[in-house]
This record gives structure tokens, sequence and C-alpha cells, in this order.
């Protein structure tokens, strides 16, 4: 009797243990689908710019349509394809943005892999007009690149081309990007001319809009030659992203107005 007794605890036992573990297993394997909102994320007021199947509210930087060169590949991310022609692009190719709404103040969120020896960017408070045919030419913006292999990670000053930084401004510290062809998860706040760049969970810039160091900086840069009201950043503008004749892919991209 003693023996049966022991036998049906260590089987009672044997239960609690295995049921603890299909719980344990099943909260842990639940990782959240690319290209979707939580329900906290929604509540939050998270809306996603890119559902991973459609282009809906994208478009090229200073046209009415989507180019036919960018494509949305199979498992749901947001694709430029290499040219070779470098920032000059392709045919029917070019930079796009997020053109139904300007934001302001925002919390942007989304992922980024890059080509080998590849380069594109991320822009935010972009404008457009009729005189311009870039958008870098009004717009900061978040630098994406190959560290390893591509030419402008050893340009500018003490890295502030590389992955991360605010291109040719401020550099991103620490350098934390992944290598090319692994995933980098990015965030870009602002917030009444405060900006913050962060990279694979670490804020890696932190900067302030229209102050005299900002303009300082902008004159010391690349740009008052080419644009000289650029240090005359908007204070609401579109979210870019770069066609820099470079594969480089985008998913879970999502932004929160603050």
């Amino acid at each position: 009797m003693a023996e049966a007794q022991k036998n049906l605890i260590k089987m009672k036992n044997l239960f609690l243990i295995s049921l603890v573990a299909v719980i344990l297993s099943s909260c842990c394997d639940k990782t959240q689908e690319v290209n979707t909102l939580t329900k906290e994320e929604k509540a939050d007021g998270w809306q996603l710019l890119f559902d991973g199947k459609t282009t809906d509210g994208w478009r090229n930087y200073g046209k009415t349509t989507f180019p036919d060169g960018w494509d949305i590949t199979e498992d749901g991310t947001l694709h430029c394809p290499g040219s070779g022609r470098g920032e000059a692009g392709g045919k029917d190719r070019g930079d796009i943005i997020y053109g139904d709404k300007k934001f302001g103040n925002f919390h942007l969120k989304l992922e980024w892999k890059i080509s080998e020896g590849g380069n594109s960017g991320i822009f935010y408070l972009g404008q457009e007009s009729d005189s311009l045919d870039y958008i870098w030419k009004t717009a900061p913006e978040m630098q994406i690149l190959d560290n390893e292999k591509h030419p402008d990670a050893a340009a500018g000053i003490a890295g502030n081309r590389q992955a991360g930084s605010l291109y040719d401004l401020y550099p991103a510290v620490p350098q934390n990007a992944k290598p090319a062809g692994e995933w980098n998860s990015v965030e870009i706040k602002v917030y009444k001319g405060s900006v913050w760049h962060m990279q694979n969970g670490e804020t890696v810039v932190e900067y302030h809009l229209w102050t005299p160091e900002w303009n300082e900086l902008v004159a010391g840069s690349k740009f008052p030659g080419l644009n000289p009201t650029w240090a005359d950043v908007a204070s609401e503008g579109y979210i870019g992203l770069q066609d820099h004749g470079d594969d480089v892919w985008f998913r879970n991209i999502k932004i929160k107005e603050l």
C-alpha cells in the first residue's frame, strides 16, 4: 500500500512538472509577429507605418506614387534592391516617405538590415518643395551603414557617418551596430527640438535642434555649402527611407505621437 501511494505521488508530481513545462513553453514561444502591434501598444497610441503586405501611406519623395523599384519580400520586409549606382539609384527608384502625415513630436521604432558594403538612412522632419530633389537637403538622417566595408565609415569626424549617427554631425556612441546581414533595432525620439537616437537598446545620440551649438555644428559640416538654410530644420515633417543604391530591408515600422 505504501509503495502504491509513493507511485501515485510520483505520477502526480510528474504530471505537475509536465503541466508547468507546457505553460512555460507556451509563454516563451509566443513571440510577437513582425509588423504587428500588441494590445498594449495599441492602447498606448502606437500605429503601424508598414503592415508587411502593402505600401499604403508610402510614396516616392516629391511624387504621388510608390516607386516600382522598391518591393515587399515574402517574409514581410520593405526592400530597396541594390542598383549599384549609389545615391543616384536607378530608374523608377529613389527615396520614399510616409506621405500620409507629417510628424512633429514622436517616438519612431523600426528594424533595418543592410547588405555587405551597403549604405542607407532614416530621415525625419523632412520637407518637400518643387525646388528640392532630395529629402536629405531638409531632414536630419539617422545613418544606416555596413561599418566594416563601406568607405563612409572612416570619413567624417569621429565616426559621425557610421550606423546610428546623426549623419555628418553627431557620432553614435557607443557604436553598437550589428554586421551586414543582421537586423538592427533602432528608435528615434523627437520632442520640442530634443532628439534621441537609440540603436540596439542603447541611446547613442542626443542633441537639440535650433540652439547656438546646433548652428555651429551644422556650419562646420558638409551641409551649408549644399543648402545654406539646412540648420533651420522644421518642427514637423515626413519620415523617409533612403535609396542609396544598395540592398536594404526594413520591418516593424511603428510610431507614437508625443
